[in-house]
Formats: C-alpha cells, sequence, structure tokens
C-alpha cells in the first residue's frame, strides 16, 4: 500500500509527551510528512517547558491532560479520538516516523488489530545499557506469564485498529501502560504483528522520564496484578504451591521423629505446618473458583471487543467504508426503504 492510498481510512498520530520541547516539534513535522493526510495530536502531560507551544507552531493539535502518568494519558487519548487508525509514538524523537506508513500496510495487510514497532539495537542506539538489559528480563518473564505473542512489551511505538483503542480497558497509570497492552492483546488472543525498527538517541539536553527501579517495580507489580486477574488458578496456585512446600519442609523431620520413636515433641510448628497447609488449599481453592470468573470476564471483554467492529464491511475496517462514510447523516445515506 502506498502512502496516496491512506488517506481513505481516518489515521490518528497519537503523541503523549512530558517536558519534551527539544525534540516535539521534530517529531510533528517528520510524522506529517510521513502521513500528510493524518491527524497529529499532542498530549501535554503538565510539562514546565514549551513542549506545548512547540507542537502547536508544528501544526498539531494540542490537548492537555492533567492526571499524571503516560497511562492516564493513554487512557484519555483513546476515549477523546474517533479514527480507523490509531499510531501511537513518543514525542522524543527516537522512533522513525517514516516508517509509519509501512505500520500501517502490515496492520492491513496481516488483518491484525495491533502492529509493534520493536527496537533494534536498542542498546547502540538509545545508549541506556541497563534499560535493555532490563527490557530483555521483562520479556522473558512476559513471555513465561502470558505466552509469545511479543519479543519488546515496552515499545511505545504502535498502531491500532478502532476497536482494540475502543476495547482497550487502560487501567495502568505510568510507563506500565505498554505492558498492559501486550496482556489485553494475548489475553484476547487478538491478532498482532511486529516489525522491527531503528531505535534512535534522543536529543541533546532531552532527558528519560523512565525511572529504571520506581518504574520496573511498578511494570512488575502491574504483571503481577494482570496475572492474577487473567489467570487465577496459575497464580493462586504458585501461592499453594509456596506453602504446601513450606508445610512439607517443616513437617517432614517432625514426620520422620513420630514414625521413629511415636512422640510428637514440637507441637508449634505442627500447628505453623497446618496452618500452611489450610492456607494452601484454600489458595487453591480460590484459584479454582476464580478461574471461572476471569473466563467469563474474558469473554464479555471478547463480545465488547466484536461490538466495536462496523455494521457493515468486513472485520475492522478492512474492506469497510472509513469512518466519515460510516457516519454520515441519515439523508446523505438515504432512507433505507
Amino acid at each position: 500500500m502506498t502512502t496516496p492510498e491512506l488517506p481513505r481510512y481516518s489515521i490518528a498520530v497519537l503523541l503523549p509527551c512530558y517536558n519534551e520541547g527539544l525534540s516535539i516539534a521534530s517529531c510533528v513535522i517528520s510524522f506529517r510528512k510521513a502521513l500528510p493526510g493524518a491527524r497529529i495530536y499532542v498530549y501535554d502531560n503538565n510539562s514546565t517547558d514549551d513542549t506545548a507551544q512547540q507542537a502547536a507552531i508544528a501544526g498539531a493539535t494540542v490537548i492537555t491532560c492533567r492526571r499524571q502518568g503516560k497511562g492516564n494519558v493513554v487512557r484519555q487519548m483513546f476515549a477523546d479520538i474517533e479514527a480507523d487508525i490509531y499510531i501511537m509514538a513518543d514525542g522524543d524523537g527516537t522512533y522513525d516516523a517514516s516508517a509509519a506508513p509501512q505500520m500501517i500496510e502490515a496492520l492491513l495487510r496481516d488483518r491484525a488489530d495491533m502492529v509493534v514497532g520493536t527496537r533494534r539495537n536498542i542498546t547502540e542506539d538509545a545508549g541506556r545499557r541497563g534499560h535493555a538489559l532490563g527490557n530483555n528480563a521483562f520479556n522473558m518473564i512476559y513471555r513465561a506469564m502470558f505466552g509469545r505473542d511479543f519479543t519488546d512489551i515496552f515499545s511505545g511505538y504502535r498502531v491500532f485498529t478502532r476497536r482494540f483503542a475502543k476495547s482497550f480497558p487502560a487501567h495502568s497509570a505510568g510507563f506500565e501502560i505498554e505492558t498492559e497492552m501486550s496482556v489485553h492483546a494475548s489475553t484476547l488472543r487478538l491478532p498482532v504483528t511486529e516489525m522491527e525498527l531503528d531505535y534512535g538517541r534522543r536529543v541533546e539536553g532531552s532527558k528519560s522520564k523512565l525511572s529504571t527501579f520506581r518504574d520496573g517495580f511498578r511494570i512488575l507489580s502491574m504483571m503481577a496484578m494482570l496475572l492474577k486477574e487473567t489467570k487465577p488458578l496459575v497464580f493462586f496456585g504458585l501461592i499453594a504451591a509456596a506453602l504446601f512446600g513450606a508445610c512439607t519442609v517443616l513437617m517432614t523431620p517432625i514426620t520422620l521423629e513420630f514414625f521413629a520413636t511415636g512422640l510428637v515433641d514440637r507441637i508449634p510448628t505442627v500447628m505453623l505446618s497446618m496452618t500452611l497447609l489450610v492456607g494452601a488449599m484454600l489458595s487453591l481453592s480460590c484459584g479454582v473458583i476464580l478461574d471461572s470468573v476471569s473466563r467469563a470476564r474474558i469473554e464479555q471483554k471478547r463480545i465488547f471487543y466484536l461490538s466495536q467492529a462496523p455494521a457493515r464491511g468486513e472485520r475492522a475496517f478492512f474492506g469497510a467504508q472509513p469512518i466519515e462514510e460510516r457516519e454520515a447523516p441519515a439523508a446523505v445515506r438515504g432512507t433505507g426503504f
């Protein structure tokens, strides 16, 4: 698909920003050049520099989000903006705007609901070896918990269909929002694809807003919470296994001593072991019950996701009318007799 064919769809470029005054103008201009027909929105998240002014001068529509945190910005963006295709990127200029048409082409060609621009050579390009190591570690944890759909769950360069954007709950407040997006797609088994892209450096004087340890802990906590919500049997099963293991360790020497002497001297240890055993049984019972509840919730999410598809045409917007034509007044569409 060539760029002139893209105006058939309503395309929105969404750029969440916090103190990106040094790079946002060039970022907006790059996306305007790559996608001339797209609407570009810059969501200013309480910046203390001239981010909003620079974005407006570059031709973007600037909207203020008062709730601090990238997750809060993404929630507002998806609620505010109506489009057929959404492109989300950071305003720091590290993502290649010229790749946006190819990502849209992949979305349409693969009939996917999300395309993730994975970061090539993140250590060399971005100059953050510690972040790169953490990125690899979290990707391994994600694959162990939720499956192998993604190789770079922290990439902020993504393309979405309308029904993904409108069905995504967005509970996260901060940088863990990309993890939640990935889990949402994996849980509902949505069609996704990845495209490897170069990842550049920030402009001179621009600083990353990501805190290695604080945000790393938040992301790990979000993963644990999402595992509890989407796979409660696994989550509570692991807790039950840990409690049962501790019970076994404590009871083994007492049991051996009982068979040898017929006596039980360490009564407090026995009571603690039985408490751990009861806790393990309760935890496993909770996992079994909540697993049924989780399956029902996933079914409801899936039904709501499907309800976002257009009434006419193929799935999502593939082969369907653009959003402007779907929303035409009844007098223009005809009476339908």
